[in-house]
């Protein structure tokens, strides 16, 4: 058995209640299910197999149980772990109050994009594979840097910051 993570895309406490979101993985065969934080975040036991698969699986039974859809990002927990433990922002002087922000693609980029991409107190760090790195620093005009990740890597993403991705991958 191996455990994993799943990331849904915009879910919040308005749109979803955390004791459905357990309910539904767990009709979907998971076990071991604990909702973390309230922003739409699953760590689940399962049979390893291909992150697709799980990511349908769920997917499969949200329409009955959350009355939605919510595109479903699936991560093992152990990559997540290596991921918070190299520290991917360690090569970068950024602000200390800088957030850091890790953007899961579902999908590995087809397109080259050449990084680092800026705007405002926003920036697009590095690609990794199918995870994206990126900082920015809170200000008055509110994150400019979801609708600059999502021009640039489309929809099919879904964003947590780097100390959610650690309580996740310990879950």
């Amino acid at each position: 058995m191996t455990r994993y993570v799943a990331f849904l895309r915009g879910v919040s406490p308005m749109n979803c209640k955390m004791l459905d979101l357990k309910r539904c993985f767990e009709a979907a065969g998971f076990t071991d299910v604990k909702t973390v934080l309230s922003s739409g975040n699953v760590a689940f036991t399962a049979q390893a197999a291909v992150v697709p698969i799980l990511e349908s699986a769920a997917e499969a039974q949200m329409p009955e149980h959350l009355g939605r859809v919510f595109q479903t990002i699936v991560r093992p927990s152990v990559f997540l772990q290596s991921l918070v433990a190299t520290d991917p922002f360690a090569e970068f002087a950024l602000p200390a109050n800088a957030k850091r922000i890790v953007t899961f693609l579902r999908r590995p980029c087809e397109k080259q994009v050449v990084l680092p991409i800026e705007r405002g107190h926003a920036r697009i760090l590095k690609l990794q594979d199918t995870e994206v790195f990126s900082a920015y620093v809170p200000n008055e005009t509110g994150p400019v840097f979801m609708a600059l990740l999502e021009r640039t890597f489309g929809a099919e993403v879904t964003t947590r910051t780097l100390e959610t991705v650690r309580k996740c991958s310990q879950a």
